[in-house]
Formats: C-alpha cells, sequence, structure tokens
C-alpha cells in the first residue's frame, strides 16, 4: 500500500499543528510543519537549509523555490511513512510543486481536510494563545489554560511566550491574506476530488474525533 498524504487547510488558528499532532500519535503519520522544517535544515547544514537560514537571519520572506527544495529534502527520507503536511502548501503554485514531488516517489496527495472557522472567532482564538518556552506546548486563555495556572502541563516549566503577530489587528491581516492566497487551494482539491471538510469551530476532541473518522477512512 502506498503511504498516504494528508494536508490540513485552513486559516491561522484553525488549529492544524495542533492537530497533526495529534494524527501523528493516533495514526503514526509524521507532521510536516513548513516552520518546523525550515529551521531543522538550518540547523542541520543541508544546501537547501543553509539557503533557507540565510534569508531567514536577513528577516525576508522564505521563497517557494526554497520552502520546495528544504521539504523535497526532507521527504527523501519519508518515501515509506505516511505524512500530514501543516502549513504546505500555501498556494496553487505550492500545491502544483508538491504533486511534482510526490511523483518522483510514486505518490499523490491522498486528502486535503479543510478546518472550516468564523474569521472572528479566529481572532479572538488566535489573540489569546500562547505557549510554553521550555517545551513549546500550546495554551489559550480561555480555551485552553494551564491546569495549574503558571505552570506548563507537559513539562512543569514556568515561562510562557506570546507571538508578537498575534495581536488581533495583525490577526485580520493574516487572515485577509489567507483568504487571498490559500483559498483558492480549497476549490483546487475539490475539483480533483480530494477535499474533506471539518467543521472546526467546536472543542480540540470534536474536531480530533471528525478527522480521525475521514483519516481512518482514507489511511484504511
Amino acid at each position: 500500500m502506498v503511504a498516504p498524504v494528508l494536508i490540513l487547510l485552513g486559516p491561522p488558528g484553525a488549529g492544524k499543528g495542533t492537530q497533526a499532532r495529534m494524527l501523528e500519535d493516533d495514526f503514526g503519520l509524521v507532521q510536516l510543519s513548513t516552520g518546523d522544517m525550515l529551521r531543522a535544515a538550518a540547523q542541520a547544514g543541508s544546501p537547501a537549509g543553509r539557503t533557507a537560514g540565510s534569508v531567514m537571519d536577513a528577516g525576508r520572506l522564505v521563497s517557494d523555490d526554497i520552502v520546495t527544495a528544504v521539504l523535497a529534502e526532507r521527504l527523501e527520507g519519508l518515501k515509506d511513512r505516511g505524512i500530514v503536511l501543516d502549513g504546505y502548501p500555501r498556494t496553487t503554485p505550492q500545491a502544483a510543486a508538491l504533486d511534482g514531488l510526490l511523483a518522483r516517489q510514486g505518490r499523490q496527495v491522498t486528502a486535503a481536510v479543510n478546518l472550516e472557522v468564523d474569521d472572528a472567532a479566529m481572532v479572538e482564538r488566535i489573540s489569546g494563545r500562547f505557549t510554553c518556552a521550555t517545551c513549546g506546548e500550546g495554551y489559550h486563555d480561555r480555551f485552553k489554560p494551564p491546569a495549574r495556572a503558571g505552570a506548563c502541563d507537559k513539562c512543569g516549566g514556568t515561562a510562557f511566550r506570546r507571538r508578537a503577530d498575534d495581536k488581533a489587528e495583525t490577526v485580520r491581516d493574516r487572515l485577509a491574506a489567507y483568504h487571498a492566497q490559500t483559498a483558492p487551494l480549497i476549490a483546487f482539491y475539490q475539483a480533483r476530488g480530494q477535499l474533506q471538510r471539518v467543521d472546526a469551530m467546536g472543542t480540540i476532541a470534536a474536531i480530533r474525533t471528525a478527522l480521525s473518522r475521514i483519516v481512518g477512512a482514507v489511511v484504511g
């Protein structure tokens, strides 16, 4: 059986990273997060990673070509593993590039799952989130506070951080950019019969259950 390739679509704050990690646990998939891949490649000093690192160090946006090159390096070691992509593709040109990378391995996208959310709710969801500075575990002021105030549930760390771009005004701008650039992917994958939809306005557990039904059906 060909190892599955799943894509999680959805705007910033839809929960793609959280759900991708859960799919790792539930189905043994490998989560491929664009940001994590770029940082790991830069640290490892791979050819594409060195290029990505120099661009990021200069504070510039990493181009599609560099992101695709980093992903190509990562996929080389995952030919027989199921993967879930979180944060890539972001545009239809990236989707076309992904098709080319997968074709080299005799694979194709198994399913693209769109986590559907309400923009106004996303502003509240994103502006309230923070992470443990030690282990990176994610939290939210309202929806997922630590069980014990001031201490990480996972590692016990007491230092937390918030992203500078999680301010409400910035979030609105990021949502507008998403609708302009990434939302067309919904039509792209729907036209190919690969799109699935999940209501991502519920609890993390409810979204996990809905995703598990979809992924269980396509993974087999």
